[in-house]
């Protein structure tokens, strides 16, 4: 079907909409809780409001079409993977156009040019690239540094793929490190060009012959039918606006867009069922989680536990989804969400978890216990292993001229303290409890997955999946996202997605966020997070900003950024 046969039943032409996504305003999948930074992002564009106002746009009449600024956002690549699955739904009822100035400026944009694709026509800047170049996983072994300022990490790990501790206690890039890091990228690179292929009928073969030859001219990308058209917005908003018959008042963004069904839809979704939405954002530790003094979530035991007994109390419940984006932390507190999932399992009332950019080691441990589990091709999950040490910090010490003295009570006090090293019984009792640990998070996952423990073991060892390959392997049961997983909850409840009415437990009114809890039961904010200002404080942050995960046994040994 064609532009103008798409857009004939349009009332008229100062009655149309075109839909606006401009991705270079920013792009949220989670509300900013610091009103002031909610007032730095006013105009961004939230995920949850994109998947409804497409859903509606895509039958409103008075849509004509849709323009995209395909440009990085600051946003994971599974973030990216969903925005394009929106966008190509809605392409299939209204006509869609992707432009940028440049997909990368000599350096890769694969995400936003995936993205593009699920546009009918992508433009790109006279002077711009398409710097497809696939994807750059970096291994960093920081043990050399650390010992030339006095610091001795000693960890144990299990097993062999459990990688994040190699980056301060390895002398050598391992095998099974390189493997692991090397089908991750590997992964990412082939499910992208699979899908530009698709969106792009073409063949495989020709769009790895763009990312092998990248960064792309313009008039080489078109060449390849990787590109359209050369254009600069001005020329493309021309052509859109006339092709569509619209004017520059005509224009609006996804997230500024009123449907006219609005009342109805809420009508309509009051008369279904409750699908209740639970998340679990940020390194994983017990008690309550309050956010870290950098600003970033962290997700409390505890509160993951409130939330899924408030679902338990509420009778208009009828399905959940687990919304997980975390890399893992305390195995304890792991163990605590999962037994919270399946008492919402037993009270009749199915689980979905939704895995964002990741959901690996605690993050899966959390997950793993749903009734079905979806995730993006990108993400991140598995990595079912334990790590657990401490970086020794005497030598620093030492050559910093500080005296310290430790006087210890009790054989095994100060086992974990940074000031002397493992002894041989230290070691006996770390390794004790890294196998009951381990041997934990296996047989759960396998008895979760339905799965002999024989089966899943090879799939453990803390080795990293992406979402593509964990559906190959069983530790995922779909690769999709929000939309997807609502259905799937839906269905498994014996629901309409189309009218299922969405809740999100965490979402508290002001007055109510404000509020103390009278109970344990009661919902409430998370706690103020405590001040850290000892020395190993000091250093555990120090580990984090280098990429060691300091929040547990069950953490994520990696993070891959497509550059």
């Amino acid at each position: 079907m064609g532009v103008r046969e798409i857009v004939d039943g349009l009332t008229s032409r100062g009655d149309c909409v075109v839909l606006e996504l401009d991705l270079a305003r920013g792009l949220l999948e989670v509300r900013p809780r610091n009103p002031l930074a909610a007032l730095q992002v006013l105009n961004a564009t939230h995920m949850s409001v994109l998947r409804e106002n497409f859903r509606e746009a895509a039958s409103d009449s008075r849509v004509a079409g849709l323009i995209v600024h395909a440009v990085e956002c600051s946003q994971p690549m599974s973030v990216m993977e969903e925005v394009g699955d929106l966008v190509e739904e809605f392409g299939r009822h209204r006509p869609t156009v992707a432009w940028a100035e440049s997909y990368g400026e000599l350096a890769n944009s694969l995400p936003a040019f995936q993205l593009a694709t699920a546009a009918q026509q992508v433009w790109v800047q006279p002077t711009g690239d398409v710097a497809i170049g696939g994807a750059e996983v970096t291994i960093v072994l920081a043990k050399g540094m650390l010992e030339k300022v006095g610091v001795e990490p000693q960890f144990g790990k299990r097993w062999e793929y459990k990688t994040a501790a190699d980056q301060f206690a390895a002398d050598d890039v391992t095998d099974a490190n390189r493997e692991m890091m090397t089908r991750l990228g590997q992964s990412l690179v082939e499910d992208a060009v699979a899908t530009i292929a698709r969106r792009r009928g073409m063949d495989v073969a020709s769009v790895w012959e763009g990312v092998n030859e990248s960064p792309l001219t313009p008039e080489k990308a078109v060449e390849l039918g990787l590109v359209d058209r050369i254009g600069y917005r001005d020329q493309v908003y021309a052509m859109v606006l006339e092709n569509w018959g619209a004017e520059p008042e005509n224009l609006r963004f996804v997230h500024r867009y009123a449907p006219k069904t609005t009342l109805r839809r809420m009508v309509r979704r009051s008369s279904g069922g409750k699908v209740a939405v639970v998340s679990v954002r940020g390194p994983i530790v017990t008690g309550r989680g309050a956010p870290s003094p950098a600003g970033r979530e962290i997700a409390g035991s505890d509160v993951v536990d409130e939330h899924l007994r408030a679902v338990l109390r509420d009778e208009d419940v009828r399905a959940v989804i687990l919304e997980v984006d975390s890399p893992g932390g305390s195995a304890v507190a792991s163990d605590f969400m999962r037994r919270s999932v399946l008492r919402v399992r037993d009270s009749g009332r199915p689980v979905v978890a939704r895995m964002g950019s990741v959901a690996a080691s605690g993050g899966y441990y959390a997950a793993m216990g749903a009734d079905e589990i979806v995730a993006q091709a990108s993400t991140l999950t598995g990595s079912i292993g334990v790590l657990a040490g401490k970086f020794v910090t005497r030598g620093l010490f030492d050559k910093v001229g500080l005296k310290r003295e430790a006087i210890r009570i009790g054989a095994r006090a100060g086992m974990l303290s940074s000031a002397t090293e493992f002894s041989e019984e230290d070691w006996a009792k770390l390794d004790e409890s890294l196998d009951r640990i381990y041997t934990t998070f296996t047989t759960l996952a396998a008895e979760d997955r339905g799965m002999a423990v024989e089966e899943l073991e090879p799939l453990a060892k803390g080795r990293v999946w992406t979402g593509s390959d964990a559906l190959t392997h069983g530790l995922v049961d779909h690769v999709g996202g929000w939309r997807l997983a609502l259905e799937r909850a839906s269905v498994l409840a014996g629901m309409d997605p189309a009218t299922a009415k969405v809740s999100r437990v965490s979402h508290l009114g002001v007055l109510e966020g404000l509020l103390p809890a009278t109970s344990s039961e009661s919902r409430s904010q998370a706690s103020v997070p405590l001040p850290m200002n000892s020395a190993d404080a000091l250093l555990a942050k120090a580990a984090s900003a280098l990429g060691l995960p300091v929040y547990g046994a069950l953490s994520l040994p990696v993070r891959i950024d497509i550059r």
